[in-house]
């Protein structure tokens, strides 16, 4: 079995190895430790998320270092603030029997004059986010033209959040013979194109088939309506009573809902989303690695710093737009050789994505069901006794134990069992008891988003006054639309955005929802106005004579800013206004 003294680290790297308590090295340490230091050349290794990478360039990268030398003579580059902080952390725990060596973190959202003095007392490896480090060289505030290797870590995720130009930037500041290191977890043809331009006939080292998932951990998905999502996931999280999750939302707007739902219903939750200021975000990772917040619900940028090794679940609360995302959501479970699970709630419109998926993952998902209330009940009672079973009592409780065998001596075994363990489960058992089991959408029923309910026969087409010069498409405009309403993500479908107005579909069930609701609304100052069309006798199909009419323009088929063709939906309409001196009476 290969260990690290095989490797050829210096005799300070194995001491901090030992006191971290490292055993033997990943795949990923193995293949790119020995090439990087015995060989002047670039390095492409591409490697799962939670395999080791840091310590793949962390190590080599130390070693290289001269301490003679004041100059910067590395820099790493990451996607974010978090793995920033992190790399930073880690690079110091490796380096702490080297003395002099010295580490700074460049990031966003921190003092750049105190970063700059950092700097100025000398610094032998930067650790950066492209942003702040391309701001800190504009400014003359940083020297990298003498560094002699510059690495490229998430090279995947820097270039998915648009960081390609700043790596350009950055790189045409430093020397043409620095050696270049590039991790990735997975190989798009941008990542591709970065070795390509910046790099000189890298070596590549694979560990696993390319974008292809751990092993470690397993892929379930779980199929319900669009309404149920988050009931769904109070119930997978019951289920798993000793749960340390990753909940993973598709915008900051449903990470910080979501978060808020779980906490008011008890939960030990936090969000973590690009609003929350640098301190906000250290404070709630702080309590997430502390294991005082038991899920972080998170956006997948946000996300990346998060490199904690016991997640027992990620949960995907919406899958991603980009599908090779999953493969880093995923990568936060499973991690330094244990088992993890990678949890998804989909609707119907979405099982086509989960296919895409097993593809580039190179695993199967496992459709399973949503855990009934007498499931939850049975496995939070039985977690309950083990906890009691294997728990150290408490010395402390000596001293009032006669008291408390007086108090309970009429009470038989039996009787006791059943009182001790009704205060806790009971919160369950009467809460599930009055839920309805949450059912699997069947076969013939259609999804909003799929290729179904070509008949609108159930549905209404709403015109609103609002579109593309109002900063919205068609995604943003579904977000307004679900959270003004408290709709579930599918009940809102068939969204059209133009430049002035928009249409969109719901179940005529729910006319006098939209109607009263949007109708008393204002978006940045404007008054929010929505009707329903008026049928085509003939024409059909998918909104035709809605598209004829979006094409004349603000000029021909307008009347007073609105398309013509339509009614009030408010007009002659009770139910609307008795809702509207409702709101008003109790506004």
């Amino acid at each position: 079995m290969t260990n690290f003294e095989n490797l050829g680290l210096s005799q300070d790297l194995l001491k901090a190895i030992q006191q971290m308590g490292f055993e033997s090295p990943s795949e990923v340490q193995q293949q790119a430790i020995p090439v990087l230091l015995q060989e002047e050349t670039d390095l492409v290794a591409l490697a799962q998320t939670g395999t080791g990478k840091t310590a793949a360039f962390g190590f080599p990268l130390i070693q290289q270092i001269d301490l003679g030398k004041k100059k910067t003579q590395g820099l790493i580059l990451s996607p974010t603030r978090e793995l920033c902080l992190q790399i930073t952390n880690e690079i110091e725990k490796y380096s702490q029997f080297i003395g002099g060596m010295k580490t700074v973190a460049i990031y966003g959202g921190a003092s750049i004059s105190d970063q700059e003095r950092q700097i100025n007392r000398g610094a032998h490896i930067i650790v950066a986010t492209p942003g702040r480090m391309k701001d800190m060289i504009s400014r003359r505030m940083i020297d990298i033209t003498e560094i002699d290797v510059c690495v490229l870590d998430e090279a995947d995720e820097m270039l998915n959040m648009g960081f390609y130009e700043d790596i350009q930037d950055i790189l045409k500041n430093t020397p043409k013979d620095r050696k270049t290191w590039l991790f990735s977890a997975t190989m798009p043809k941008e990542v591709a194109q970065i070795a390509k331009d910046f790099m000189k006939t890298p070596q590549e080292i694979t560990v696993g088939r390319k974008n292809v998932s751990t092993k470690n951990v397993s892929h379930e998905y779980f199929l319900v309506g669009g309404r149920d999502r988050y009931p769904a996931l109070k119930r997978l999280v019951d289920v798993n009573p000793d749960i340390y999750a990753a909940v993973f939302c598709r915008t900051k707007r449903d990470t910080q809902k979501v978060a808020e739902k779980l906490i008011e219903d008890g939960y030990s939750a936090a969000a973590l989303h690009g609003d929350l200021s640098q301190q906000q975000r250290d404070l709630v990772m702080k309590s997430f690695r502390n294991k005082q917040v038991q899920m972080l619900v998170a956006t997948d940028v946000a996300a990346r710093g998060i490199d904690v090794d016991d997640i027992t679940h990620v949960i995907n609360y919406q899958l991603p737009d980009e599908i090779e995302t999953y493969t880093h959501r995923s990568g936060r479970t499973g991690r330094a050789g244990k088992t993890g699970k990678s949890l998804v709630i989909v609707t119907k419109g979405e099982l086509r994505k989960i296919k895409q998926i097993e593809k580039i993952i190179g695993q199967k998902f496992v459709e399973d069901e949503i855990p009934t209330g007498d499931e939850i009940c049975k496995k939070q009672l039985f977690y309950l006794a083990g906890k009691i079973a294997t728990n150290e009592a408490s010395k402390d409780i000596d001293t009032f134990l006669p008291q408390l065998e007086e108090q309970l001596a009429e009470l038989s075994k039996e009787d006791l069992i059943k009182k001790f363990f009704s205060v806790e489960f009971d919160r369950f058992n009467s809460y599930y008891k009055k839920q309805n089991e949450l059912r699997t959408p069947s076969a013939s029923e259609k999804d909003f988003q799929g290729k179904g309910r070509a008949d609108f026969g159930n549905e209404n087409r709403f015109f609103i006054n609002l579109g593309r010069k109002d900063g919205l498409d068609w995604m943003q405009l579904k977000d307004f639309l679900k959270e003004a309403l408290d709709f579930g993500r599918d009940d809102v479908g068939k969204v059209d955005v133009m430049d002035t107005f928009s249409f969109f579909n719901v179940d005529k069930s729910k006319t006098d929802t939209v109607l009263e609701i949007l109708n008393n609304l204002e978006l940045n100052g404007r008054k929010v106005s929505v009707e329903i069309t008026e049928k085509k006798s003939k024409g059909g199909g998918r909104g035709r004579g809605d598209r004829n009419r979006s094409r004349s323009g603000s000029g021909g088929g307008h009347r007073k800013g609105k398309p013509s063709g339509f009614k009030s939906g408010q007009k002659n309409n009770s139910k609307s206004k008795s809702f509207a001196r409702r709101r008003a009476k109790n506004s």
